[in-house]
C-alpha cells in the first residue's frame, strides 16, 4: 500500500512537477506572461532544492523501487542545479529567436524530474521510466524550433535512435527478469549470488542489452553518431542541457547499476567496457580535431569525455565510484557554461558558431572570454581547474586497480584534446576580428557564469570543498 514515507520520498519530484504543469497552464492564458515564466519555472526548481536538501530521507520505498539516500541526494543536486542553469541562458536565447513559450520552460522540468528519478530508482521498472521521462522530454525540445529544417531534422534523428536504444534497453530488462525473476536490484543481486536464475548466460545478455541502452544516453563510441548532428541541430539552449544533464543521470544510473548488482560479475564484461572506454575517448577527441563549428566540437568533446567516465565504471571500486560522482559535477558546470557563452555569441540564422567568430573576443566583452576560456581549460583538464582533480581520480582509481594502459591512453587523449580546446582560445585573445562591435553579456547568464568560477576554479584550488561531499555519496552505494 501507499504509504505517507513514499510520497514525502518524492516531494521534490512532485514539486518539480506541479510546477511543470502550472507553467503549461499559464501558456494556455489569452495572454500568457511570457517574460515571467521562466521565474516560475526557477521557484519551483528553488523549492525542489529546499526539499532535497532541507528534508532528506533515508530508505527504501515504493516497495523498493526507490531507494532515497546520499548518492541520489548529491546527483538530484546537481540535476536541479543544471536545470535551473538551462532556464536562465535560454532566456536571452529565446526571446532572440521569439520562440519563448512556456512548454519549453515545462519540458526542462519534466526531463529534470525523469533525471531525478534515474538516479532513485532501485529497480528496472523505475530506471526506465525515469529514462523515458528525460527522453520524450528531450525528443521535443530538440526539435522545438518547428519552423527550422535543422532542429527538425535533429529531432527526428534523436527520436529514432532513441526509440531503438530503448528497445535494447527493454529487452535487456526483460531477459533479466526471465533469469532472475525480479527486476529489483537488491532481488537480481542476491539471484546472481546464490546462482538461483534460469541462465547465468541470459543474465549477463540482458546485461549487456542495457549496456547498449545507457550508452546511446552517455554517446559510448559506436553509440554516439547522433550526437554531433543532434547537438548542431538543435537549439543552442537545449544543446547545453543535453550535453550535461542526460550524461550525467546516464552514468549516475550506469553506476549505481554495475555497483549494487553486477560488481560479482566484472570478470565476463571487464573487456567489453574496456574497449568501449578506449574507443570512445579515441574516437571523440580525433573527430574534434577536425571541427570548425564549436557545438560539433563540445559534442564531439563530450564524447571524449563519455570515455574517461567509462573508466570509472570499469573500476566499480569506491575509489572510482567517488571519481566519477567529483567528475560528473565539474563536467556539469562546466560543459553548461561553455555552451551558454556560445549561445550568447550565436547571431541569427545560426550564424557565428565557427571558431573564426571568436577572434578578438577578448576585447569585444572580455568576460565571456574569460569564461569561455575558463570552461575549455578545465574541459581540458588544466590544473588548478577542478577538471584536472576529476580526471586525476578516476585515473589514479583505474591505476591503483591494474588499468595502466588504458589510463596511458586516457592521458595521450587528454594531450591530443588541448588542441581543440586551445583553438577557441588563441582566436579570442591573439587574433584580431572584423567586426569589433561588442558583443552584450546577458544578465541571465551571469548566475551561470558564476557557477563555473565557483566550481571549475574554486573547486580546483579547493577540491576538499567538493571531496568530502563525493566521498559520501559515493559510500551510500557500497
Amino acid at each position: 500500500m501507499l504509504t505517507w514515507g513514499d510520497i514525502t520520498s518524492t516531494f521534490p519530484e512532485l514539486a518539480l512537477v506541479v510546477t511543470a504543469l502550472g507553467l503549461l497552464l499559464l501558456e494556455t492564458l489569452r495572454e500568457p506572461p511570457r517574460d515571467k515564466l521562466v521565474w516560475v519555472g526557477l521557484a519551483g526548481i528553488v523549492v525542489a532544492l529546499v526539499l532535497e536538501v532541507g528534508f532528506p530521507v533515508y530508505g527504501q520505498f515504493y516497495s523498493g523501487m526507490i531507494a532515497v539516500g546520499d548518492f541520489s541526494r548529491f546527483l538530484n543536486v546537481i540535476f536541479l542545479v543544471l536545470g535551473g542553469g538551462a532556464l536562465l541562458l535560454a532566456v536571452p536565447y529565446l526571446r532572440k529567436t521569439l520562440e519563448e513559450r512556456g512548454e519549453y520552460y515545462s519540458l526542462v522540468l519534466f526531463a529534470t524530474v525523469g533525471m531525478m528519478f534515474m538516479t532513485k530508482a532501485h529497480d528496472l521498472a523505475i530506471t526506465f521510466l525515469g529514462l523515458e521521462l528525460l527522453s520524450i522530454s528531450l525528443y521535443i525540445l530538440v526539435g522545438f524550433y518547428r519552423n527550422r529544417v535543422s532542429s527538425n531534422e535533429a529531432g527526428l534523428k534523436y527520436l529514432l535512435l532513441g526509440a531503438f536504444s530503448t528497445g535494447f534497453f527493454l529487452f535487456g530488462a526483460a531477459l533479466i527478469y526471465g533469469s532472475t525473476g525480479s527486476t529489483n536490484y537488491d532481488a537480481i543481486r542476491v539471484a546472481i549470488l546464490t546462482d538461483n536464475q534460469l541462465s547465468a548466460a541470459l543474465t549477463l545478455t540482458g546485461f549487456g542489452l542495457l549496456l547498449i541502452g545507457f550508452s546511446f544516453k552517455v554517446a559510448l563510441v559506436p553509440f554516439h553518431m547522433y550526437a554531433p548532428d543532434v547537438y548542431e541541430g538543435a537549439p543552442t539552449s537545449i544543446s547545453a542541457f543535453l550535453s550535461t544533464g542526460p550524461k550525467v543521470a546516464g552514468f549516475a544510473a550506469l553506476l549505481k547499476l554495475v555497483v549494487v548488482v553486477f560488481a560479482v560479475t566484472t570478470r565476463h564484461w571487464w573487456g567489453a567496457i574496456w574497449v568501449l572506454a578506449a574507443l570512445t575517448m579515441t574516437v571523440g577527441n580525433l573527430s574534434a580535431l577536425r571541427q570548425d563549428n564549436l557545438k560539433r566540437m563540445l559534442a564531439y568533446s563530450g564524447v571524449a569525455h563519455a570515455g574517461y567516465l567509462a573508466i570509472g565504471i570499469l573500476v566499480g571500486s569506491l575509489e572510482s565510484a567517488f571519481g566519477i560522482i567529483y567528475y560528473l559535477a565539474v563536467y556539469g558546470a562546466t560543459t553548461l557554461a561553455a555552451f551558454g557563452i556560445v549561445a550568447a555569441v550565436e547571431k541569427e540564422n545560426e550564424a557565428g558558431l565557427e571558431v573564426t567568430d571568436y577572434r578578438g573576443l577578448a576585447r569585444r566583452n572580455p568576460v565571456m572570454a574569460a569564461m569561455f576560456a575558463l570552461a575549455l581549460l578545465s574541459l581540458a583538464g588544466f590544473p588548478p581547474t577542478a577538471g584536472f582533480f576529476g580526471k586525476f581520480f578516476v585515473f589514479s582509481a583505474a591505476v591503483s586497480e591494474g588499468y595502466i594502459w588504458l589510463v596511458v591512453l586516457a592521458v595521450l587523449n587528454s594531450l591530443v584534446s588541448v588542441y581543440y580546446y586551445l583553438r577557441p582560445v588563441v582566436a579570442m585573445y591573439m587574433e584580431t576580428a572584423e567586426d569589433e562591435s561588442p558583443v552584450v553579456l546577458p544578465a541571465t547568464l551571469v548566475p551561470v557564469l558564476v557557477l563555473l568560477v565557483v566550481v571549475a576554479l574554486g573547486l580546483g584550488v579547493f577540491p576538499m570543498l567538493l571531496v568530502s561531499n563525493s566521498a559520501v555519496a559515493a559510500g551510500s552505494l557500497f
